[in-house]
């Protein structure tokens, strides 16, 4: 084939099946009404809500799908959305493994919280999940429903504006230009338009985070023969500087994590190098030792095996830093999910995020396109729904490293609660994504309020203010130096917009 011809095999992941093998010779992308960069969960939805309306989409993916990623548990507000574009059904068909509500243990001398999901019905469950399965599905269903995919091209730069980006196809190296219309960057924590072209990337210094995990084979589960059988359980170390996760997988693996912040892991690592006449601690050995600061976990775990990965090690790490940008809409381009903010990963918020940003953008896209709202209102709905999405989840999860952070103090709750289990209920509107999705017909704007008094003053903000005005209240979280209320006056939204 020509340097100009691309070969796609398209199959129907929705049940794991061969769905159709079908070979098409495409023009390598010259043009397109809208241009989505990223295949990820934000890319592929928001490409999958406007092809489906009839636009002409491209998605540009610098990865082959499947591919691994670590973020392995979604909340029940997730299949609203996979509703909307008639992917729930197959979503609970592929055999991942039903996810009841979370468990938390933030205080070694209280009970866990619990998040219950099934409180409101047993459709209201969500999922433990393998990504490199369920983000194929997702761009495989786009590929189903019109949208031109093209994996391994590496995105470059979007020119400015902008008007056009440049790629290059990392199988044959050709290199090209697409310009377009639209642009949804959904890159994931590159972040094309905030870090090369807008430069506006904040971060929070409250959450300079590190991860390690690896997966287990054998381990427990929490609460077996319950309703609250397998949820996964998220326990605070008790040293105080980080949690760790358990979440169970259905190929019969666990996954098991633990993030600290950054300084306080690298102290432990250098303290143990001194105490060893300068041998370095392996990263698989630090990952055990802060597992055992979790009596719970281990509990979960118990004699399971650590699965090797294949590639001579058994424990992977990555960097958890939050950030946000301070805005992420414009002239005629969106940011969906971590292209845009990144929180952490302890209420597992990022598939809703991305997914809420992601039917924001094509919305607000096609509203423009059309002509039905002006493009300058369209960026404002944006950036006011991105924003507002983002800071409630970044204070209820701030609240709780409040708790993690001083354990002896009754920070979650009160001095003669026996437990969390008040708070919790208190803040499940936000954590379980309910306060995102519309026509909940058991959540009052008062419980959304609730939710944000109780958490706000446990992170030094306060009083609180509108939830209409919450958007903006992660620009001075992300700054330590401003004023706690400066950015929200100065940003916020008018109320109604989330």
């Amino acid at each position: 084939m020509g340097s100009q011809e691309q070969v796609l095999w398209l199959f129907d992941n929705t049940d794991s099946t061969l769905w159709q093998l079908l070979i098409l010779t495409l023009p390598k992308p010259k043009h397109a009404n809208i241009l989505v960069i990223g295949g990820g969960p934000g890319g592929s939805y928001a490409a999958t809500v406007l092809a489906r309306e009839g636009f002409d989409v491209v998605l540009l993916e610098a990865a082959k799908f499947p591919r691994y990623h670590i973020g392995e548990s979604m909340i029940p507000s997730v299949r609203f959305y996979f509703r909307l574009i008639d992917l729930d059904e197959a979503v609970s068909q592929h055999g991942f493994l039903v996810k009841p509500g979370a468990a938390f243990k933030l205080r070694p001398t209280l009970p866990e919280g619990y998040s219950s999901f099934t409180a409101l019905g047993m459709n209201n469950t969500s999922w433990n999940f393998k990504r490199s399965e369920i983000d194929e599905m997702m761009l495989r269903y786009a590929e189903k429903s019109g949208v031109k995919v093209f994996e391994q091209f590496e995105n470059n730069d979007p020119a400015k504006r902008p008007i056009s980006a440049q790629w290059k196809c990392t199988p044959d190296g050709s290199e090209g230009i697409t310009s377009f219309d639209y642009l949804v960057d959904a890159s994931g924590r590159h972040g094309i338009m905030s870090t090369k072209y807008l430069k506006n990337r904040k971060f929070n210094a409250s959450l300079n985070n590190v991860a390690c995990w690896g997966y287990w084979k054998g381990t427990e589960r929490y609460m077996p023969g319950t309703e609250r059988d397998s949820a996964p359980w998220f326990e605070a170390l008790q040293d105080e500087t980080g949690w760790g996760w358990f979440i169970p997988l259905h190929d019969g693996t666990t996954s098991v994590g633990i993030v600290e912040d950054t300084a306080a892991s690298l102290k432990k690592k250098q303290d143990a190098k001194n105490a060893n006449n300068g041998a370095a601690r392996s990263q698989k050995d630090h990952y055990l030792l802060q597992m055992k600061l979790c009596p719970g976990l281990m509990d979960l775990v118990g004699d399971a095996e650590l699965v090797d990965d294949g590639k001579n090690s058994s424990v992977r790490s990555a960097s958890d830093y939050s950030y946000t940008s301070t805005n992420y809409a414009g002239d005629h381009y969106r940011l969906v999910g971590d292209a845009g903010a990144f929180i952490d990963p302890l209420f597992s918020s990022g598939y809703h995020l991305a997914l809420t940003d992601a039917l924001s953008a094509a919305v607000t896209i096609a509203s423009s396109i059309r002509g039905d709202v002006p493009e300058k209102d369209c960026i404002a709905f944006h950036d006011a729904k991105f924003s507002l999405a983002y800071t409630k989840f970044l204070i209820a999860v701030l609240s709780c490293y409040s708790q993690i952070r001083q354990q002896n103090a009754a920070v979650l709750s009160d001095i003669n609660e026996s437990d969390f289990q008040r708070a919790f209920d208190i803040i499940n509107p936000v954590i379980q994504g309910r306060s995102e999705t519309p026509k909940d017909q058991n959540l009052t704007p008062d419980e959304v309020e609730k939710a944000m008094e109780f958490c706000l003053p446990l992170i030094g903000l306060g009083p609180a203010p509108p939830v209409s005005r919450l958007r903006s209240v992660s620009c001075g979280l992300a700054d330590p130096g401003a004023d706690q209320w400066t950015a929200a006056t100065r940003l916020s939204c008018q109320d109604g917009t989330g």
